[in-house]
């Protein structure tokens, strides 16, 4: 059986941890005889919903540890509980989406099942043993990993697959269940979250399109076109790390080798030059288009597409552009 952590939110389960669960079960017709199972962490916030998209997904069974402790994360406990069900379920292979959380919570689960674990996996090479391809140094380099033992853990790198429905879905089977959590487990836990203030673009990992902003954007002041057009393509804001170092956009945008990693659909890189260590968090976008004045830049040479000229020009002409075909 594999196990699969789900991440939820108001809408029901996250975009990234239906990519996993689609993951999962490609990955459980290759073992074959086996099954897909879920587990949930604390109250749902949308339960209906929830249950609907994992019954999309395939999943026979949801193993609920519907438990209020769970309402504030904390790694340690949620991989507690997340072990309790491993363990009754007797799952083979415990799978989540690479997210900040699904990356700590396996990490934990790993260790305290004495297992190996393989993160950023993009594809699953062989099944016997297991054997795991993923993404390592910056995403620049895809690595074969053999997960040897009776179980095994794998986070998923984000977008690395895309979210399908099963050929037969069904109404999983929900088991409520009360994890057994310590002191130990409880005593480090968010105990306070806060909206950024201003423009709030930290989900880049989970954006389908991400508008991108280098050294060309001039100041912090001229980011004005660049953010209406995010707005219009519906997706997110990301920076180069002189933006962040020059203090004209909060750290917490920059992708790259020290900022976040990101796979959306298009990429639009606008006065980026493409440094290396830039390349390194972006490269794995289905789609670059860059604008920049410099038809030599790493980035432009790299891009799918470019357009050469002054992003302050460019970038107002597609905004009206847009604009004028949505009426």
């Amino acid at each position: 059986m594999i196990l699969v952590l789900v991440e939820t939110d108001a809408q029901g389960v996250t975009l990234t941890s239906r990519e996993a669960l689609t993951f999962a079960r490609t990955t459980a017709e290759r073992m074959g005889d086996q099954q897909v199972e879920a587990v949930a962490l604390g109250p749902l916030p949308d339960a209906p919903a929830t249950l609907a998209q994992l019954g999309e997904q395939g999943v026979a069974v949801l193993h609920h540890a519907d438990d209020e402790r769970l309402a504030p994360y904390g790694a340690a406990a949620w991989a507690a509980a997340v072990v309790d069900a491993a363990t009754s379920a007797a799952a083979r292979l415990v799978v989540a989406s690479g997210t900040p959380r699904g990356m700590e919570v396996l990490a934990h689960v790993a260790t305290r099942m004495d297992c190996l674990m393989a993160a950023n996996v993009v594809a699953v090479e062989d099944t016997d043993p297991l054997v795991v391809s993923r993404q390592v140094m910056g995403g620049g380099v895809f690595e074969r990993m053999r997960l040897d033992g009776d179980v095994a853990v794998v986070a998923v790198a984000g977008h690395a697959v895309e979210p399908a429905p099963a050929a037969h879905p069904g109404a999983p089977d929900v088991r409520t269940y009360v994890p057994t959590l310590t002191d130990a487990d409880l005593s480090t836990r968010v105990v306070r979250t806060e909206k950024a203030e201003g423009d709030d673009t930290s989900a880049l990992t989970g954006a389908r399109v991400v508008v991108g902003a280098g050294r060309g954007a001039g100041s912090a002041e001229g980011f004005t076109d660049l953010l209406e057009l995010r707005d219009l393509l519906g997706g997110a804001l990301g920076v180069s790390r002189v933006v962040t170092s020059l203090g004209w956009r909060p750290h917490h945008e920059q992708v790259g080798q020290t900022g976040s990693r990101i796979s959306p659909d298009l990429y639009v890189a606008c006065g980026i030059s493409g440094a290396i260590q830039h390349w390194a968090g972006c490269q794995s976008a289905k789609t670059i288009l860059a604008i920049n004045t410099d038809p030599d830049a790493p980035m432009v040479t790299q891009a799918h597409y470019a357009v050469i000229g002054d992003l302050h020009e460019v970038v107002p002409a597609i905004n009206e552009e847009l604009r004028r075909r949505r009426g």
